[in-house]
């Protein structure tokens, strides 16, 4: 990924739907002025939600994601309605189309239902307005449009915009801790599965993050972070490893000098670190048999020594002393139902966005599981998390407490 491209985690993401043929993808090239999606008259044309990265203006940096209609009762469509209804989880503005001809249905309602609970900002568009003898008032953010002729499509953009949510976050990754001229060092291992060519998603947002506050980054690997902390002349101000290094870098970093990891730092930035730390605190009180969920954001090429797969539960196995049993999903697969874990591992999330995160955090919080993430976890399980939440003394009460 270029450094200079917004990160999908980071753009906002628009979520269409609407009952089948009610013209979504023809919507959705119309506002884009793309062919992004496949028009087709035969019904549930898209089966899958389709995600498509791009600028639209006046909104900037977007996701469009577009989603199967709403209304396929068979048993497969039953599939995808749950898959276009899992997609509200990461949406920040709803665009519901709507056929003119039809008028809004008790599936349609639903859905609006959804969005005022969620508190998520909508707009419902009318389309095949240009096929109406007369049209009649509107309510709310409803607009008139039609993706045929064009009408409304300006309008409906600039409407679109106005549900922009306030996006200023409480937190930058590591920009609000320190200083310009603050010399900071990011250990980054490059081992098999470390990807070939090009640093981690995660680093590369660290690394940008800290040039925008005018502070030093200096970048190495665990094994020349020793040789690196001693030829340098001023002290530096943090030191950032990837999680899976906790342990060495722990061991050669001066206690004097702050230490964390990327994994933790994105608790905060994108999720609750608060809640995340207080989840750590089930691993004491783990048995023989119990069920623990190990959950990832992304979907990628499984490595033999895995994090999720492999490190995380051989280390907690060890730990612990007890047989636990792990089950793993990626991507956007997320259980509803968690109340038979007794424990959520969940990864950094760099590459889900900031409400999609939360809600996965939310569930577990409402279902009484505890959550922890994998920086945490490792930290913990290293003997080293009081250290590595030194440079967020309020979360490291909560540890305390």
């Amino acid at each position: 990924m270029n450094l200079n491209n917004t990160p999908n985690a980071d753009r906002i993401h628009i979520g269409i739907f609407g009952c089948t043929n009610a013209g979504k993808s023809s919507i959705i090239n119309a506002i884009t002025g793309q062919k992004l999606a496949v028009v087709s008259e035969i019904k549930g044309t898209t089966t899958d939600p389709v995600s498509k990265a791009m600028e639209l203006l006046p909104l900037g940096p977007v996701v469009i994601i577009d989603t199967p209609g709403l209304d396929d009762n068979s048993e497969l469509g039953n599939q995808r309605v749950h898959k276009a209804l899992q997609v509200l989880n990461k949406t920040d503005i709803a665009l519901l189309v709507v056929d003119a001809l039809k008028g809004i249905s008790d599936t349609e309602k639903n859905l609006i239902q959804k969005f005022e609970e969620r508190k998520i900002p909508y707009v419902v568009a009318i389309n095949k307005a240009d096929l109406l003898e007369k049209r009649s008032a509107l309510q709310g953010n409803q607009i008139y449009v039609s993706a045929v002729t064009g009408d409304g499509i300006t309008e409906l953009k600039e409407l679109l915009a106005k549900q922009k949510p306030d996006n200023e976050k409480k937190f930058r990754i590591v920009g609000d801790l320190i200083k310009p001229l603050d010399l900071v060092v990011l250990v980054v291992p490059i081992d098999e599965s470390a990807p070939k060519g090009r640093l981690i998603l995660p680093q590369q947002q660290t690394i940008r993050d800290i040039l925008e506050s005018g502070a030093i980054s200096i970048v190495t690997r665990e094994t020349e972070l020793r040789h690196t902390l001693a030829i340098l002349s001023q002290k530096p101000k943090l030191v950032i490893t990837d999680s899976q290094a906790f342990a060495q870098v722990s061991a050669d970093t001066p206690s004097d000098i702050l230490l964390t990891s990327f994994s933790i730092l994105f608790a905060r930035y994108k999720g609750e670190l608060a809640e995340l730390v207080k989840g750590v605190k089930a691993v004491k009180s783990l048995q023989n048999g119990d069920k623990v969920l190990i959950s990832e954001g992304c979907t990628h090429h499984r490595q033999c020594e895995d994090i999720g797969t492999v490190k995380i539960p051989k280390l907690l196995s060890k730990h612990t002393g007890v047989k636990i049993d792990f089950e793993t999903t990626s991507g956007t697969e997320f259980p509803a139902d968690l109340s038979k874990y007794k424990l959520i591992i969940h990864c950094g999330g760099c590459m889900l966005n900031e409400k999609e995160m939360k809600y996965r955090i939310k569930s577990a919080i409402q279902q009484n599981i505890p959550i922890v993430n994998y920086g945490i976890l490792l930290a913990y399980l290293n003997g080293i998390l009081k250290r590595s939440l030194q440079v967020f003394p309020n979360i490291l009460s909560e540890l305390e407490n």
